[in-house]
């Protein structure tokens, strides 16, 4: 029988990596399995905080459709970036202890939910399929890959390449979504260590009407699970999590505890922890 961690993180109790005799921490509950000699618990631990961007901006300034084919057009996305750097080391990322981009500051490009794309300059051109339609989240990003979170950072364009290749803006949504970001790729030694779990919200706010359920799991040890229930709009640190092939799922969650309605609602991403490169 697999071994399953439960917990509830509010805005109110956050479990830090040193919290272990901290009796506000939340309350793990084991459900099934044997007595045994385990592997360290997988844990969820709290991000200092990090340097504020005021008026830091990201908006789309062009974007143009091309044909690409028979049947897709190429997309070019220009943006204009205010109030912050992009290629520049966010000041306090030797103390995160996280993953770092060695190019610095950059925005994280994600059309319908799919892997990111890291820009450090800004504008990016896709090829798409005529006949299909697209949201495009992006957003300003720290070096260490944690997002700018206030308003006016982060842009959703919802767009349509019609059956000749034109592109078409559609109305903006207007339901909830979750949108993933991090964990993304490979992790190797040091890096493995405080695993960055980060994600965001649009045209929503974590309270007590929706919250967000994360799933981690890594494949390659059944043992090693976690279900997070968040109640606050944060970045975590997964720790503990070993080495292998992992998982995680995001379902943003109504007040009823049931996936919200709308497009966008849940995301899977899988990466791998490595102990050291191949």
């Amino acid at each position: 029988m697999k071994t399953r961690t439960l917990f509830t993180l509010t805005a109110g109790a956050i479990l830090f990596a040193s919290c272990g005799n901290n009796p506000d921490s939340p309350k793990a509950s084991i459900l099934g399995g044997t007595k045994s000699t385990p592997l360290p618990t997988v844990a969820i631990a709290a991000v200092s905080p990090s340097p504020d961007f005021p008026g830091a901006s990201l908006s789309v300034s062009s974007v143009k459709a091309e044909a690409a084919g028979k049947d897709s057009a190429k997309v070019t996305f220009n943006f204009a970036v205010k109030n912050y750097e992009l290629k520049m080391q966010t000041s306090d990322n030797g103390n995160k202890m996280c993953n770092n981009s060695d190019k610095g500051q950059h925005i994280h490009f994600i059309l319908d939910n799919t892997p990111y794309k890291a820009l450090y300059e800004p504008t990016n051109d896709v090829t798409l399929a005529n006949n299909t339609e697209h949201y495009l989240m992006a957003f300003l990003s720290r070096s260490y890959h944690e997002s700018i979170k206030t308003k006016g950072a982060a842009i959703m364009y919802h767009f349509k390449i019609d059956e000749k290749g034109n592109l078409k803006k559609l109305e903006d949504p207007t339901t909830p979504m979750i949108i993933y970001s991090r964990p993304k790729g490979d992790y190797i030694g040091k890096d493995t260590a405080n695993v960055l779990l980060d994600f965001y919200i649009w045209n929503g706010t974590l309270d007590s009407n929706y919250s967000v359920q994360a799933d981690i799991s890594n494949e390659d040890k059944p043992s090693q699970q976690l279900m997070v229930t968040f109640t606050k709009w944060e970045p975590h640190f997964i720790q503990n999590l070993g080495t292998g092939k992992c998982k995680v799922k995001l379902t943003l969650l109504d007040k009823e505890g049931k996936q919200a309605d709308g497009h966008l609602t849940s995301a899977t991403r899988e990466f791998n922890l490595k102990a050291q490169a191949n």
